[in-house]
């Protein structure tokens, strides 16, 4: 019998304790690197470079030709979900991600899904191509928004808000707060499912507002839609390690890893090291959470950082990863003497 080839970010996650952690970064694949750049240009829009199976293979090789990480992320955004779901999203330069808001139930009702695989086929047609183009010892990473973090564009209309017609549909329209969370819920699982069939040998479900809900909401539209999403995807795909980053969520990060049954945790910066190895590594795997400034500053500040999150961390299951994704202005070398100097510890 031929024996799988070891690939040392899946053991992690699942639980293995490892001299020298695995690493890839959050938006390994962005516009620090001038031939992601150029790509972009190629494409036009954002969302036509997501939507175009070529193009986006080739930006999710890019980084792991020049750094050789142990995993791939699928290179898309959150928002392709409610773009399926008919909703219009669209991305502008200095602004972000623009979204026609919802405005009651009636629009809601009308996300039915009806050609919502159709819609995503290139993105499971990139992952299909990345399968068969990554090293052989490199991890394929699929992944989705949290249903909170995609209902609060969907309201808000955009990102970085201060959340207030999202809190005030939990508050005061709560039935239908409630079945547009069921709704993306529902899909956000039939979405990963058809990522893994694609050939994702592992998820993250990126919670990027998780910080903007007090304690219970946070257990009701954060912790309950992902306990349903695990239960779901274990259900059909039992062995594919799952992966939560429930952005700046504090203490309610060991109820989240408890109640939700994730695989491994992603760690925001704020996140204390020594507090996550006594309560959440003996849970779950963590992955983290390096500042990304510290990418930018590079030097000995980020050696000395890498080195006390390894030694803090390093004792139990860990993937080395950034508290957030790489910011633009990186400079690429930092990056690889961050690959560097962990590997030669």
């Amino acid at each position: 019998m031929e024996r799988k080839l070891r690939k040392p970010f899946l053991e992690a996650l699942r639980g293995k304790t490892q001299a020298v952690p695995p690493v890839w970064l959050m938006r390994q694949a962005g516009r620090y690197l001038p031939e992601y750049r150029a790509t972009r240009a190629k494409a036009g829009g954002f969302l036509d470079l997501c939507y175009t199976p070529e193009l986006a293979i080739e930006v999710t090789l890019q980084p792991l030709r020049r750094y050789q990480f142990d995993a791939a992320i699928l290179f898309s955004d959150i928002l392709v979900l409610p773009d399926a779901l008919g909703r219009k999203v669209a991305f502008v330069e200095g602004e972000g991600p623009i979204l026609e808001p919802l405005v009651g139930q009636a629009d809601i009702q009308r996300m039915t899904g009806e050609g919502f695989h159709e819609r995503l086929a290139p993105v499971y047609a990139t992952l299909k191509g990345l399968a068969k183009a990554i090293p052989a010892q490199t991890a394929l990473i699929g992944f989705a928004g949290a249903p909170w973090t995609v209902a609060t564009y969907l309201i808000e209309g955009k990102g970085g808000t201060d959340f207030a017609n999202a809190k005030a549909w939990i508050y005061g329209r709560s039935a239908d707060f409630e079945a547009l969370i069921d709704k993306l819920t529902d899909f956000t699982v039939e979405y990963l499912l058809a990522q893994i069939e694609a050939g994702a040998e592992a998820v993250q479900i990126f919670d990027s507002w998780a910080s903007a809900l007090s304690e219970m909401p946070f257990r009701r539209y954060c912790i309950r839609p992902m306990q349903t999403i695990v239960e779901r995807l274990r259900a059909r795909h039992a062995e594919i390690p799952i992966i939560g980053f429930p952005r700046a969520c504090g203490a309610l990060a060991l109820d989240y890893v408890a109640e939700t049954g994730v695989d491994a945790i992603s760690l925001d910066p704020g996140v204390p090291a020594a507090w996550a190895a006594s309560h959440l590594q003996p849970k779950a795997c963590v992955q983290g959470n390096l500042d990304p400034m510290l990418l930018v500053a590079g030097g000995k500040p980020m050696e000395r950082e890498i080195d006390r999150l390894v030694a803090e961390l390093g004792q139990g299951p860990y993937v080395f990863n950034l508290g957030h994704g790489i910011v633009p202005q990186t400079p690429p070398e930092h990056v690889a003497r961050l690959v560097e100097h962990l590997r030669a510890r």
